[in-house]
């Protein structure tokens, strides 16, 4: 298992569990009430949330590509950092949660628990390994001021 371990981009598991959302939302459905526009502004907030971690990184001038943490230049605490560690993640998720909102069928809710299982067992458990190694103290410091997600 550890082969899956920040091999596949964040962007591709969103893709493949928006694809498994979509497939689920047409061969079950478990109707709830959709709220188009409450599922809109979930998606726009996590996009937003998700872009403003992409910033604060290229800001600090290191890699945003999580499949190499070990190429990070430094460590980022500032701004929407000081919320959550993983803000695109965090982004991601809402996304995907607001594309369940505006299909309003529970079956697909199940797709947003495999997303956060799977980011942490194999992007953001291995990220805090590697940065924990990179950064020592003050990374360790960092993660037990501010929470993995939020």
């Amino acid at each position: 298992m550890n082969r899956l371990e920040l091999k596949i981009p964040p962007v591709v598991v969103v893709l493949l569990i928006t694809l498994a959302m979509y497939l689920t939302d047409k061969l079950v459905q478990w109707p709830l009430v959709s709220y188009p526009q409450f599922a809109t502004a979930l998606s726009v907030i996590g996009l937003a949330v998700a872009v403003l971690g992409v910033w604060q990184f290229r800001r600090a001038h290191t890699t945003v590509d999580p499949r190499a943490p070990q190429a990070s230049s430094q460590l980022v605490t500032g701004g929407i950092y000081r919320w959550t560690r993983n803000p695109m993640y965090l982004g991601f998720l809402l996304v995907l949660a607001g594309f369940a909102t505006k299909w309003g069928n529970l079956a697909v809710v199940p797709w947003l628990i495999v997303y956060v299982l799977y980011m942490n067992r194999f992007q953001i458990v291995p990220e805090e390994r590697i940065l924990s190694a990179k950064f020592g103290t003050p990374y360790k410091k960092y993660l037990k001021q501010v929470r993995r997600w939020f």
